[in-house]
């Protein structure tokens, strides 16, 4: 009888051993199931959350279109010749304020675009802002940019980092201008300050940031008062005219040194470092060697 109790034990015991093991096998299926591996929730090159960011650079309507000076030249642009390098993109948790003076604090920073010279004239009113490059990026809030603005290896820009070419009118009399410059500035911009805001990455999509660049700095805006500070501090095309030859103004920096008061030169000095914006958001200058 005791043999008979025993045995019957001991097939209960491996039956109860038989349900344990079966009802982990049905936990693990089910764990899982439910939960993937986490290498893939991270980002991965070529994954879908990889995005695209396209930057680009604008001279706004005014060389698009052509506008007024403050002293009533009519100026239109056939180029506009700028070339950018070392540019980035930033991803800070601190919005970041260009007047501190210090880097971006950031805990992502994307290359935009190593070394490129683009045509600010380029195309007609209606045509988009400049693609400079396009690349791929992790998602995320990129809220400041830097970049350099550097001489051109070749092309018809080469050895300046700025240059405008296109003709001033006034009164009949039509002045041509090749306007060249040399210096070497570098950029740090914190948010885009527009219309909508700029830099905000989505998994999988696409966004935009802007190296703008205000030109009516420096021939100033006739629609604006005259004691206004976009005028005070422009030089307008007057100076320019002045020193035109019978075939036009052909310049770099070392003929304005020469051939302008120094009062009007000094003025240019001081507003190439404030032509770069982001939209119309400032940007703060950092030293680079001067050129002049």
């Amino acid at each position: 009888m005791k043999k008979q109790l025993l045995k019957l034990g001991n097939i209960l015991l491996l039956g109860a051993i038989a349900l344990c093991a079966c009802a982990d096998t049905q936990n693990l299926q089910s764990q899982t199931s439910e939960t993937p591996p986490s290498e893939t929730t991270a980002i991965q090159p070529g994954s879908a959350e990889i995005g695209t960011i396209e930057f680009r650079a604008n001279g706004e309507d005014f060389i698009r279109e052509g506008f007024v000076s403050k002293d009533g030249w009519e100026l239109s642009f056939n180029h506009v010749y700028v070339t950018i390098a070392n540019a980035q993109a930033y991803e800070t948790l601190i919005p970041y304020n260009p007047d501190t003076g210090v880097e971006p604090q950031a805990q992502q920073i994307i290359s935009l675009v190593e070394f490129q010279t683009v045509d600010l004239a380029a195309g007609d009113e209606s045509a988009a802002t400049i693609l400079v490059n396009e690349v791929p990026a992790p998602p995320g809030r990129y809220n400041a940019i830097s970049w350099q603005m550097v001489p051109a290896v070749d092309g018809m820009a080469a050895g300046y980092s700025l240059m405008l070419v296109g003709t001033a009118s006034k009164d009949g009399l039509t002045v041509p201008f090749n306007l060249r410059f040399n210096e070497e500035m570098a950029f740090s911009c914190g948010d885009y300050v527009g219309e909508e805001r700029k830099g905000t990455l989505q998994p999988g999509g696409r966004a935009d940031l802007e190296a703008t660049f205000h030109f009516d700095h420096l021939f100033g805006d006739p629609e604006a008062e005259a004691e206004a500070e976009i005028n005070t501090g422009a030089l307008g095309f007057e100076p320019l005219a002045a020193i035109a030859t019978p075939e036009g103004v052909d310049a770099n920096l070392d003929t304005l040194r020469e051939q302008l008061a120094e009062e009007d030169y000094q003025r240019i000095m001081a507003i190439l470092p404030n032509l770069a914006h982001v939209g119309e958001g400032h940007c703060a200058e950092k030293p680079m060697s001067r050129k002049d």
